[in-house]
């Protein structure tokens, strides 16, 4: 369909679930305006040290409480429906995004465990965030028995299976708490939990599926595989996996009436497959050709790109045919920890003085050191850092890796931490880029979208470091917008993904453009970035010793 024949008083809704809260935006299906968003904080955040109950959490575990999804659509959507001044029944479609792989264990009907009486203190029956880091151990032996069997999907994900990962999630609550996982019935990854909520359907979503299900070419890992993990564990997927597969941008159903009270839209409508929200940023960000590399960058960076063949690349999070859009492999890689670092460093490592500079000033803690650090020539702080504090997702896949800073002295003051963790960041980035180059998967065009395209001395650097020219996602609401252009597709309004992503997408093409001088220079610290990078990671178990002291 020509988007010249789309209806303008059309509209869908997009809703982004981030690590910390849910957004809801309401877009125009003719050329992708966006009319208003709304923003829900979850109120149990990110469970990391107790459950609400007190019961205490071990190092390495990040769960969340799935009402807390719920009241997005209860909250987020009504409020950005009203704020957008669109009258209902004007919407036709809903879609969603969520972090991966967050996993929700769930009844036959959908209802989380940790909602069944009795549960409310056991930790595995709450969803698994994305970080969390505690089934390390199951990763590691997923890796290894597979390396030694020869199992022929491992190449697909770069040759490392991560603790993040659908997989090594459940074989840990098989393992720690098998009464909580002969309760679960389903394990299903939350943009699926999320779209079952809205319309009554289990679908599970291609990109998930394949991405973090390790689905490939219609096959998951086979039951003598699982049972050679652990006695008992060869069911897993038959069990509590297997789910019919939904293409990305198709319909999973229709808003149930229960839904539509929430969301105050019409009973009824199209409600899209679920996906993740990196994946669903490349269409919001007109990014769907190959080679085109997205960098979504928050408390992590996510960067998934389109080819048009199938490579191994050492480290990657996955090649999926479909994964992104359909008829091309779509690949993935990611850092576990950016904002997060930035975060983490301004929270615990910045004296008062400081703060009180930076409130007379006007400006936040992240804001000031950011001002103070740009002053600088590149490498005056005589700094290098390692950007691992919630561990390596790729190319390294090992999170038992922790943080480093080389270089410190007496005189050194935050702001040259902060710089020299902001330049870890990007060369974290560069290695993954060199890699797929090197792999026969060259990337041509770099496009950067999230929270952290705000800060443009951080955008300068990256370009710097990388030594590319780097596009800026002209929506400070990609993964939502993302979402809103696979409700349209689902809604019928336009024939396919790409075709809905040039009408309704956005994106500031060359917004960042390399300094050569400040480039050769920080060529140097990139190669001293290199050395720690392969010692720490690759030459010495030193990182993981030091971890298993905790």
């Amino acid at each position: 369909m020509d988007r010249a024949e789309s209806d303008p008083a059309e509209y869908v809704v997009g809703v982004d679930f981030g690590t910390l809260s849910g957004r809801a935006v309401v877009v125009r299906v003719h050329d992708g305006e966006e009319l208003a968003d709304a923003v829900i904080e979850y109120p149990h955040g990110v469970l990391d040290d107790a459950l609400p109950d007190g019961t205490p959490l071990s190092a390495d575990w990040a769960l969340q409480v799935p009402e807390d999804y719920r009241g997005v659509l209860r909250e987020a959507v009504p409020t950005a429906l009203r704020e957008a001044g669109v009258p209902p029944g004007d919407v036709v479609g809903i879609a969603i995004d969520f972090t991966a792989c967050t996993m929700v264990p769930t009844l036959a009907d959908g209802t989380p465990l940790n909602e069944v009486p009795g549960l409310e203190s056991r930790p595995h029956a709450y969803t698994k965030l994305w970080k969390h880091h505690a089934a390390q151990p199951q990763a590691d032996r997923i890796n290894r028995v597979a390396e030694e069997r020869g199992e022929w999907w491992l190449p697909r994900y770069g040759g490392l299976i991560s603790s993040e990962w659908e997989f090594a999630k459940g074989l840990e609550i098989f393992e720690e708490d098998h009464e909580v996982y002969d309760r679960m019935d389903r394990f299903v990854e939350a943009a699926d939990w999320i779209v079952w909520q809205l319309c009554g359907s289990y679908v599970r979503n291609a990109c998930s599926a394949g991405y973090k299900g390790l689905l490939q070419e219609g096959q998951y890992p086979a039951a003598d595989f699982l049972d050679e993990l652990a006695v008992g564990f060869g069911d897993f997927v038959k069990d509590k996996l297997e789910q019919p597969i939904g293409q990305l941008g198709d319909r999973a159903g229709a808003l149930t009436a229960e839904a539509a009270g929430w969301t105050g839209l019409p009973e009824g409508i199209a409600v899209a497959v679920g996906n993740v929200d990196a994946h669903v940023t490349a269409p919001a960000v007109r990014a769907v050709e190959p080679g085109q590399m997205v960098a979504i960058m928050g408390t992590s960076t996510c960067h998934v790109m389109n080819a048009e063949v199938l490579r191994e690349v050492p480290g990657m999070c996955g090649v999926v045919d479909g994964g992104i859009v359909a008829r091309r492999y779509g690949y993935e890689a990611g850092q576990s920890g950016v904002g997060d670092i930035f975060a983490w460093f301004v929270r615990t490592c910045v004296p008062e003085s400081y703060a009180v500079a930076a409130r007379e000033a006007g400006e936040t803690l992240h804001e000031h050191l950011t001002r103070l650090a740009e002053s600088q020539a590149v490498g005056a702080h005589g700094l290098v850092a390692l950007d691992w504090h919630s561990g390596n997702r790729s190319v390294l896949v090992d999170h038992q890796l922790s943080g480093l800073v080389v270089g410190l002295t007496l005189a050194t003051p935050p702001e040259d931490i902060y710089r020299a963790l902001m330049e870890a960041t990007a060369f974290g980035m560069r290695v993954i880029v060199e890699t797929f180059d090197a792999a026969g998967v060259p990337v041509t065009d770099l496009v950067v979208a999230g929270g952290l395209t705000k800060n443009r001395f951080l955008m300068q650097l990256y370009s710097d470091v990388l030594r590319r020219p780097l596009s800026v996602a002209g929506s400070a609401q990609a993964p939502a917008l993302g979402s809103a252009i696979h409700a349209a597709v689902a809604a019928g309004c336009y024939a396919d993904v790409p075709e809905a992503a040039a009408a309704m997408g956005s994106v500031h093409r060359d917004a960042y453009l390399p300094d050569a001088e400040r480039a050769t220079a920080y060529d140097e610290l990139f190669a001293i970035y290199q050395e720690l990078h392969d010692h720490f990671g690759r030459t010495t178990s030193l990182m993981r010793r030091l971890k298993a002291l905790r």
